[in-house]
């Protein structure tokens, strides 16, 4: 009789198969490690991995060899992170290893090594990170020219939500229609995320807030949109950089269910020509 697929059975075939294809796929460089020379092999290597989730390289060779012992939820999550895996490669992961998958109780804060590398690279394009909540994360240098320099402030406070809805935003501000529009998107979008995690604390008194705080965030709350972000023009007049115009991109990161927001300048506009002067300024 052929056995059902449950939570209680080890699948150590399809395990070891799973790492192995999971492993093949990375770059060094997307995980924070150099390149390095004379790779044989595609993606990282067994003891890469293995230093990057905590275990021994012998422990990680036995499961991808399909023996040794059982591996523990913690082991599990540690190779989750470490291979970089969606929502549903984890909850795979969890199952082929004859366990329930963990329940996601709020937005992924934690900020990877290549996400970092990433922020970096981008030399002459303002973005930043932030979690399903709207939370800032990360951000690259020439992101503090509009998000200011958030290094002195504690996390817990580098709101996104709070700043668009706070008492000091003068009422012209909603008269531009791509400026209601972004908080209109972004409304449904943190709705999205207060579905996804009602155990999670911090979501749950943000939006508490904001309703108590803000008429005009309570009455886009109570429209129940619910959507993912679409890009919008921003101008900003901008006190050194004088007036600007580009496209706000938000990127959805899947394996954390966080964003990438991106300040994209026309080719050849004078708005790409200021960000390529702060990028040199910031990067000399």
């Amino acid at each position: 009789m052929r056995q059902a697929w449950g939570v209680s059975t080890l699948r150590r075939d399809e395990l070891a198969n799973f790492l192995r294809t999971r492993r093949a796929r990375l770059r060094p460089a997307e995980v924070g490690l150099p390149e390095g020379v004379r790779r044989r092999t595609p993606g990282l290597r067994r003891q890469e991995v293995a230093q990057l989730a905590g275990m021994s390289i012998d422990y990680y060779i036995r499961l991808e060899q399909g023996r040794g012992p059982h591996p523990s939820r913690q082991v599990l999550a540690a190779l989750a992170r470490a291979l970089l895996l969606s929502r549903d490669e984890r909850a795979y992961l969890f199952r082929v290893a004859g366990e329930a998958p963990p329940d996601a109780t709020g937005p992924g804060r934690e900020v990877s090594p290549g996400m970092r590398h990433l922020l970096d690279a981008m030399a002459e394009t303002p973005a930043y990170l932030v979690d399903a909540a709207y939370e800032i994360l990360a951000w690259n240098r020439l992101a503090a020219w509009f998000v200011g320099d958030l290094s002195a402030v504690p996390p817990g406070e580098r709101s996104m939500v709070r700043w668009m809805f706070g008492a000091t935003v003068p009422e012209s501000h909603w008269a531009d229609p791509e400026v209601l529009r972004f908080a209109r998107t972004t409304v449904a979008d943190l709705r999205a995320a207060y579905g996804r995690y009602p155990a999670d604390p911090a979501l749950s008194a943000l939006v508490t807030e904001l309703l108590g705080l803000s008429p005009r965030f309570a009455a886009l709350w109570a429209e129940h949109e619910v959507g993912e972000r679409r890009p919008t023009v921003k101008r900003v007049a901008h006190p050194e950089l004088g007036p600007l115009e580009f496209e706000c991109r938000v990127l959805h990161v899947p394996e954390t269910d966080q964003r990438l927001i991106v300040y994209v300048a026309a080719p050849g506009s004078p708005t790409q020509a200021a960000f390529r002067r702060i990028g040199e300024r910031v990067g000399s």
